[in-house]
């Protein structure tokens, strides 16, 4: 981060703890500077709550007196208190949700160094510039869009990979952006100007939706022919089909300790996410005149997964396939 920053005590924000957000802001609560304020909003109170005894918890009980995090009443108050705010939230209509109630009251109070706004949610990139320009025009602070890629394990761990979008023209906007992204990622990628972060992204997770259905297909073959699935994984991993579905979160249960098919395909990236975001890459696609050829079958695909098993994790579809070759679908 700019030495500024470092050296002066700033508030920080944090909007948004969901499956990605809610580790994302622990991350950077235990990497930014311990003299500075963290100020976190989510419509769930309980979670709000239970991040505040979790950053306690981790702070030990002589140090948690030092602990700063603060809940805000609302978005609008975290904008005019924090210099830093990062956002990430589920879908493009809840963070122009969000941004009206920022941009409501109009232009926020003055603060010592210019507010950096970075997204990092998953949106349609002409949502993103249209934010930012309201931003810049209204609230006078700086955008930047910057979603992420390596799921909860890597929010966890603090290994995710970062895109974001920033104009080429201010090369210190991009230097202080990568230094406060350093503090929750692994690998910072400034990919071009404004929007071109999420368009990256969604570029991404159309491989992303289409790699986990044929990983479930390859495995649901790899099953009938009486193949362990352990050994056609390894086989996988060390061939040319090896892909993040097979290799991470691999979609067979027991194979991948820890993944979400071993946990009851309990929720990493949901169903609903991976489809929400294959949609916005096919709007995107469409608008750039660009042709997809998997898309359609694998919307159709995932749209009967969701009927299903709506709020698991996305690797479901394996179990989904076992169901279309059985009578009755197993519970999980």
């Amino acid at each position: 981060m700019a030495r500024n920053e470092v050296t002066q005590a700033i508030t920080w924000g944090f909007i948004g703890l969901g499956q990605m957000g809610y580790p994302m802001a622990l991350k950077l609560r235990e990497n930014m500077p311990k003299s500075h304020k963290l100020l976190i909003s989510d419509v769930n109170d309980q979670v709000l709550s239970r991040f505040i005894r979790a950053v306690q918890d981790a702070a030990g009980h002589a140090e948690r007196g030092s602990v700063d995090v603060q809940i805000a009443e609302n978005p609008r108050e975290v904008a005019e208190k924090s210099t830093v705010i990062i956002t990430c939230l589920p879908t493009p209509q809840i963070v122009k949700d969000v941004f009206d109630g920022i941009f409501i009251d109009g232009i926020l109070p003055s603060l010592q160094h210019q507010r950096l706004f970075i997204d990092s949610s998953t949106i349609d990139p002409p949502t993103s510039r249209a934010i930012a320009q309201l931003v810049r025009t209204v609230l006078g602070g700086a955008f930047v869009d910057a979603p992420i890629s390596g799921g909860v394990v890597g929010a966890r761990a603090g290994t995710l990979s970062i895109m974001f979008g920033a104009s080429t023209q201010l090369p210190s906007l991009i230097e202080r952006v990568t230094s406060i992204l350093s503090l929750i990622g692994q690998k910072i990628c400034h990919v071009g100007e404004q929007g071109t972060g999420v368009a990256a992204k969604l570029a991404n997770n159309y491989i992303l939706a289409v790699n986990n259905i044929a990983t479930a297909e390859a495995m649901s073959m790899g099953r009938q022919w009486g193949i362990d699935p352990r050994v056609l994984t390894e086989i996988i991993n060390s061939s040319t089909g090896r892909c993040w579905p097979s290799e991470v979160n691999n979609p067979v249960p027991g194979v991948i300790e820890g993944s979400p098919a071993s946990r009851g395909y309990e929720a990493g990236g949901t169903v609903g996410v991976i489809q929400k975001d294959l949609r916005l890459a096919m709007a995107g696609a469409d608008d750039a005149g660009v042709t997809l050829m998997l898309a359609d079958k694998a919307n159709e695909v995932y749209t009967a997964v969701e009927k299903v098993y709506s709020g698991k994790d996305f690797s479901v579809v394996y179990k989904w396939m076992q169901d279309q070759t059985s009578e009755k679908p197993e519970v999980i």
